[in-house]
């Protein structure tokens, strides 16, 4: 149906920065924010959905997670960056045949959707062949998700390789129906050294593709600026070590942040940089990164950010559930790039945007909304999920997908890639 409405919910926008609108109408139109108001007036052919009783705001937006790894959920509880690089890129990544990653990928992307997570950022270092590369946009494509593709090359055919590889996907995103895009994830100067970070940056510039990388210390932003790189648009992935300088040099060369606040702490990675970039001007999301030792979904996200960055003095004013929300939702499409599709409830913009149920013990009489959903609010609240006006997840469960068949073959794939050799 062309024209949909969202009536009688309690509504927040995120544009300029969060607010509670009240009860009022969001009318959708081609999959697009039409307008909001009070008593919008609709054509009898549009489809109603009825809000009482729920919260109205934008999709979450991830920023950064590796998405194929739902099949390991929890393989590393407190674990470190060392046991993660040997037993789950070193062992596990290998053991993920083509049919293995469309499974896993699709589950993650649909567990981003359950959770209200509409834009995900799909730092995807899972490309031994084209076969898994397909795979995993295949299960993308097919989930209905919002998606950021980062294609890291994780074959061996050297620079000629990526770059063929890297131009391959390009031309089957551009033409994918699919609410997707592409983002070329670098392995960068800090993983795989200065020689391929110049051949990663270059490739980017040459498919005008932004790029997503790991890295977070100044010696790798000193040699992108030395090899005048940072004109590439770039997000910068646990950028908890850089300096008040390096933060400024970020923003003002049009660089983002993603934050794994929940990773960051568990792994050991230094405390999130939030509010330092933040103040510098650095777009920062949230990102859940990985789910082999952490959660999956925004609202553990958001409640990591707020209660870390509260926990530290800071010079200025303390970060707050509206920073938090906004981080998760406008900030982290702004970060993501997509800014002017996502993120906010301003006409115009696709119509991603969720439901969440304020008539359970823990969200009813909730005195600031926008609160309750940062601090209040988890998964099960999640009722309605729309990405582009079509619904994702109505009444609690997730449509067009045949999910127990899906966690059956989950479940296989867990088992074989675990299993030992």
């Amino acid at each position: 149906m062309n024209e949909l409405i969202v009536k009688g919910g309690l509504v927040i926008d995120t544009e300029p920065s969060p607010t509670v609108l009240g009860r009022v109408d969001v009318l959708i139109s081609g999959g697009r924010i039409a307008a909001l108001g009070p008593d919008l007036p609709h054509s009898p052919e549009a489809e109603v959905i009825d809000a009482t009783g729920r919260i109205v705001l934008p999709g979450f937006v991830d920023t950064h997670r590796h998405t194929w790894q739902a099949g390991i959920r929890m393989v590393l509880p407190d674990g470190t960056l060392p046991g993660y690089l040997s037993r789950v890129l070193g062992e596990l990544a290998p053991a993920h045949a083509p049919e293995d990653i469309h499974t896993a990928q699709l589950a993650g992307a649909l567990e981003c959707l359950d959770a209200g997570i509409t834009t995900v950022v799909d730092w995807s270092h899972i490309q031994f062949t084209p076969g898994h590369t397909d795979a995993a946009l295949t299960a993308l494509e097919e989930s209905g998700v919002r998606a950021v593709f980062g294609y890291a090359y994780g074959g061996d055919g050297g620079p000629a390789g990526m770059t063929a590889e890297a131009r391959r996907v390009r031309e089957h995103v551009a033409a994918s129906p699919a609410p997707l895009t592409m983002a070329l994830a670098a392995f960068g100067p800090e993983i795989a050294g200065e020689e391929q970070a110049l051949a990663e940056w270059r490739l980017a510039r040459d498919l005008d593709l932004p790029v997503t990388v790991h890295m977070g210390a100044m010696p790798g932003l000193t040699f992108l600026d030395k090899n005048g790189l940072l004109d590439v648009p770039t997000m910068y992935v646990h950028p908890n070590h850089f300096t008040d300088e390096g933060a400024r040099l970020i923003a003002d060369t049009g660089g983002s942040a993603s934050l794994t606040p929940a990773i960051e702490a568990a792994m050991d990675l230094g405390h999130p940089a939030t509010g330092r970039l933040r103040a510098a001007g650095v777009p920062s999301g949230l990102g859940a990164d990985t789910v082999t030792a952490g959660p999956g979904d925004m609202f553990s996200l958001m409640r990591a950010a707020y209660l870390l960055e509260r926990s530290r003095p800071t010079a200025g004013a303390p970060f707050t559930a509206r920073d938090a929300l906004h981080m998760a939702t406008l900030e982290g499409a702004r970060t993501a790039g997509l800014a002017d599709v996502t993120g906010s409830l301003r006409p115009g913009k696709h119509a991603d945007l969720i439901l969440l149920r304020a008539d359970t013990p823990a969200m009813a009489t909730a005195h600031d909304p926008i609160a309750a959903v940062v601090l209040s609010a988890d998964t099960s609240t999640v009722d309605t999920v729309l990405v582009g006006g079509r619904i994702r997840k109505r009444d609690g469960r997730l449509v067009d997908h045949d999910l127990p068949a899906l966690l059956t073959r989950l479940s296989e794939t867990a088992h074989r890639v675990t299993a030992p050799a």
